[in-house]
């Protein structure tokens, strides 16, 4: 894909391909929950030529199309309550990126939970990661990093990750208590944008 880094790429050929993704994010929103608006504001600073800065914008935008097909990607994603707090861009931008949780959280096969701050140490702590599980093939973890990531099919790291994410839903809010929050969240943005 040309303009698009291997591992974006990579990430995109397992998303089209799993059955169920499940995503621990604890900085940002999760690419597959990311608008146009929010995913640009993240690459405008990485300082892309024009063309690579268009051309990745729209790779990720498309990329929410596995969650909406007929036959979806089931997805649970895991996120940080830093995340809605972070400013990315501009209030409008956060606002409206709150908004589309809120809606993407309604849909059948997607779960959202957030993970307050101030609940101590937990396997989250390590960082991100993206389980994929396959219908015919075994499943993968994935790591994205800055420049950089890596995927894993060791099956013994994979449960090692399967074990952390039942752990983490331990102190995750419940899928309705996330939207509460997250409808608390934007009301916070749309003041910060008047």
């Amino acid at each position: 894909m040309a303009g698009i880094p291997q591992q974006l790429a990579g990430a995109i050929e397992c998303e089209r391909a799993a059955s169920a993704i499940t995503e621990w994010s604890p900085m940002g929103v999760p690419g597959l929950l990311q608008t146009a608006d929010y995913t640009r504001a993240i690459l405008e600073q990485v300082d892309l030529p024009g063309h690579e800065l268009d051309a990745r914008t729209m790779a990720r935008a498309g990329r929410d199309e596995v969650l909406l097909r007929r036959e979806p990607a089931s997805f649970e994603a895991l996120i940080s309550e830093a995340v809605v707090h972070e400013p990315i861009g501009s209030a409008r931008i956060m606002s409206a990126q709150i908004t589309h949780l809120t809606e993407m959280a309604r849909q059948p096969n997607i779960t959202i939970r957030v993970i307050p701050l101030q609940v101590g140490w937990h396997p989250g702590w390590a960082g991100p990661f993206v389980v994929y599980d396959f219908a015919n093939v075994p499943a993968v973890v994935h790591f994205e990093h800055y420049s950089s990531g890596a995927f894993v099919p060791d099956q013994h790291d994979v449960g090692e990750y399967r074990k952390a994410l039942v752990k983490m839903r331990d102190f995750a809010l419940s899928s309705s208590d996330s939207v509460d929050y997250f409808t608390k969240a934007r009301k916070k943005w749309e003041t910060a944008d008047e």
